[in-house]
């Protein structure tokens, strides 16, 4: 309860510069909560699902590995699906339908995490916006003020500006901490797909006469 309290005397302190750092917070904490949830659920183990994958492709039961793909729905198993729904038509068609399907998907894993840096850009911003209010504020106000209550005004004035930095470097480095990791996931992320896709391909290329003598 203490930190809570000094938190607040602070937040209190910086005054009205603090409330575009405190949304700018919110917003960055959010887009790191359901980019992580979204994160979390696209996951699968990809040694796994090659290996569910190719003993049904070498057997030559196409309908199964779709199930497979279909059984746990991410990004990765939908882009295979839409290739192994193609498995009859040319090697080109097969990589289209794949290709198709990433333009997609793959978007949807980088969304709204590049926005982690243009509010780290901010918060900084906002930081320093209210670290000059402050200034001015103390400055001004201790220029026409009594001897008396010169230091006080420059004290609180002062106490402002710095409450204000302080708390926009915490958000900016907060959110370029989310940034970093939610970036170097969903760089993991596509690079999984990439290359259990290129195997996936070269699977129903080598298997395809068993896969349509099934499906026949």
């Amino acid at each position: 309860m203490g930190f809570l309290k000094d938190l607040s005397d602070h937040f209190q302190q910086g005054r009205a510069g603090m409330w575009p750092i405190l949304v700018t917070s919110v917003v960055v904490l959010m887009i790191i909560i359901e980019r992580s949830v979204y994160l979390l659920k696209s996951s699968i183990d990809k040694d796994k699902l090659l290996a569910l994958l190719k003993s049904q492709v070498m057997s030559g039961n196409v309908q199964g590995a779709i199930k497979v793909c279909s059984g746990n729905p991410t990004p990765m198993t939908r882009i295979i699906q839409a290739g192994l729904m193609k498995f009859n038509k040319s090697d080109a068609e097969v990589q289209a339908a794949m290709d198709e399907a990433a333009l997609r998907e793959l978007p949807l894993i980088n969304k709204r995490t590049p926005y982690l840096a243009m509010l780290a850009n901010m918060a900084t911003l906002f930081g320093l916006f209210g670290t000059i209010i402050g200034m001015i504020r103390s400055f001004s106000g201790a220029a026409n003020a009594d001897p008396t209550t010169k230091s006080t005004l420059l004290a609180d004035g002062i106490a402002e500006a710095m409450n204000c930095t302080a708390f926009g470097i915490a958000v900016a480095v907060f959110a370029l901490i989310g940034f970093a990791f939610l970036n170097g996931k969903s760089q993991a992320l596509t690079d999984d797909i990439n290359e259990v896709t290129v195997q996936v391909v070269n699977l129903v290329v080598t298997h395809r006469q068993a896969m349509k003598g099934q499906a026949a």
